[in-house]
């Protein structure tokens, strides 16, 4: 089987189990895996994603929700038609869970893509989030990247469209040290839904901060009350 294959496979198992629970957010990290980012710049990305899990800030906005628990999974995304579930669902309510797959994102593999198909993208975490074994208060993508959609299957505000229609927010984060406009892109074309919003990181070293205050955001009822500790 190819590799793509084996990587989105535990997504869909998952999916097919039982029904977990419910939660207060069910979240689909899409983060940008395409060619432009070195193995270094990855590996900030990567250590942005799972020390955000841990953050006490974080712990604190999934603890201050009415259920105290989120699922979560994650998407790396670029070729067109390529996106893969690099982390199935996982079910975050305390402190051990969150270290718990933290230590699963820190040993996935990367995979390997190349251009900036958002579109694509944003279709294959809409379709995680319909098959996701959670009852979900709310439903959120949280895409980041580099670039502007560039090329894939249909455009990023076709999907975005699609996705909102079925009830669900998308976010963005615009890394914006190759592209000093991309916020303003990914306004137009990627975020959609209610209270949807796009968050700047200055450049890699930046993204670590911005995501954790977008997941507080995301993930709180009241973000105000948290913001200031992420």
């Amino acid at each position: 089987m190819h590799r793509r294959g084996l990587l989105a496979l535990p997504g869909l198992l998952a999916a097919t189990g039982p029904a977990a629970g419910p939660v207060d957010v069910a979240l689909v990290l899409a983060v940008d895996a395409s060619g432009s980012i070195t193995d270094e710049e990855f590996r900030l990305q990567r250590e942005g994603c799972a020390g955000a899990l841990t953050h006490p800030a974080v712990l604190a906005a999934i603890r201050g929700g009415p259920l105290g628990a989120i699922a979560l999974a994650l998407v790396e995304w670029g070729s067109p038609g390529g996106a893969a579930t690099v982390m199935p669902w996982r079910r975050i309510g305390g402190a051990g869970e969150a270290e718990a797959t933290a230590l699963e994102l820190r040993a996935a593999p990367r995979s390997r893509q190349s251009w900036n198909a958002i579109g694509d993208a944003l279709d294959h975490a809409a379709g995680l989030l319909r098959a996701a074994p959670f009852e979900a208060t709310r439903q959120v993508i949280d895409l980041s990247g580099d670039a502007p959609d560039m090329r894939g299957h249909r455009p990023a505000a076709a999907a975005r469209d699609a996705a909102v229609a079925a009830g669900v927010t998308v976010n963005a984060l615009a890394i914006l040290d190759g592209h000093a406009d991309l916020d303003l892109r990914y306004e137009a074309e990627v975020i959609g839904g209610p209270g949807a919003f796009v968050m700047r990181a200055a450049g890699r070293e930046d993204f670590a901060r911005a995501l954790r205050a977008k997941l507080v955001r995301e993930i709180a009822s009241e973000a105000k009350d948290f913001l200031d500790l992420a």
